[in-house]
């Protein structure tokens, strides 16, 4: 058997924008991996964004390089790409398909001729339709290539429900599903704070979570990535956190549980889309998606999500 070239611990980021950099810088302080490499065709940019980086490396324990030579990718262990158009004010992430679909169709082939080991995972938007088209293009399995899907967006929910409860984040479990995108939705059904399913959670005798505000939390969270990019442009810290955590997953040999984003084959009858779901990631890769409950409206809600992003598929020839 040929002994594998993947180093051990090599993130390599493809992007060196704001999402990019954000998860580079994340990355460096939470260790996320030893080598952590920035690639992008801006040279200065780039030249940059790593020397500011590398100049703080006395303060931790990674190794920061990069570049504009595709070659600072080599052999990864995981290569995240944040490469791409960003989403404007006012433009859903569906709009971006098209633009970012042909960057990823140039990139990918250069790509896996670096690091044909890596395990793949798009950040750039819509992420769960490139995730599709990274799939296709690259012939990979579909455990090592995938989204953070709504790993955000989960990480934004379980936020707003913390703040609304004075809860621990830790002890709020709720889940948001699908797209990520505006047809994502939470798994009401399931969810919980400390065992308790959120629908009954109550205080001084009322429901503290009542439709109304399940909806407007729903809305919230699906929603805020569009008033932050109104306010300052970009969203791209929370992201590099969520990002930075993932990489950790990917690195460890323990199974982890996250909301991402890949290829689905029959999953609720559902094929050939890539949606978020509870997913089991190791180093392995995507280990295993869970087949969580729904209820009968969650489930055609998922349907609703994948028809719509299967409809972007389809207009971009996949």
């Amino acid at each position: 058997m040929a002994k594998s070239t993947r180093h051990p611990s090599k993130l390599s980021i493809v992007g060196a924008g704001a999402v990019g950099t954000s998860l580079a810088y994340a990355a460096l302080i939470r260790g996320s991996a030893s080598v952590i490499s920035l690639y992008d065709i801006a040279t200065k940019k780039v030249q940059a964004e790593v020397k500011d980086l590398a100049h703080g490396t006395q303060f931790t324990h990674s190794v920061v390089m990069g570049g504009d030579d595709i070659s600072v990718v080599k052999d990864s262990s995981v290569v995240v790409i944040t490469a791409g158009a960003k989403q404007k004010p006012g433009q859903t992430r569906l709009d971006l398909a098209a633009t970012n679909a042909k960057i990823l169709e140039q990139m990918m082939p250069q790509l896996l001729e670096q690091a044909p080991e890596a395990l793949y995972v798009l950040i750039t938007n819509p992420c769960d339709v490139l995730t599709v088209v990274a799939q296709k293009i690259s012939g990979l399995p579909t455990a090592q290539v995938f989204s953070t899907g709504t790993m955000l967006d989960t990480s934004r929910l379980r936020y707003l429900i913390a703040q609304r409860t004075k809860v621990a984040q830790r002890n709020v479990h709720a889940t948001i599903v699908g797209e990520h995108g505006d047809s994502e939705f939470p798994v009401w059904s399931s969810a919980n704070i400390s065992s308790v399913p959120i629908r009954d959670w109550s205080y001084a005798g009322k429901r503290v979570f009542t439709d109304q505000v399940l909806e407007e939390l729903a809305h919230e969270a699906a929603f805020a990535a569009y008033e932050v990019i109104e306010g300052k442009g970009a969203t791209n810290y929370a992201i590099g956190l969520a990002g930075a955590r993932l990489v950790e997953a990917l690195l460890s040999p323990t199974r982890t549980a996250l909301p991402l984003s890949s290829v689905l084959q029959g999953y609720y009858g559902i094929h050939d889309v890539a949606l978020s779901l509870p997913t089991l990631v190791s180093s392995a890769g995507i280990e295993r998606v869970l087949e969580i409950p729904m209820d009968p409206t969650e489930v055609s809600a998922l349907h609703r999500s994948a028809e719509q992003l299967r409809a972007s598929l389809t207009t971009l020839g996949y």
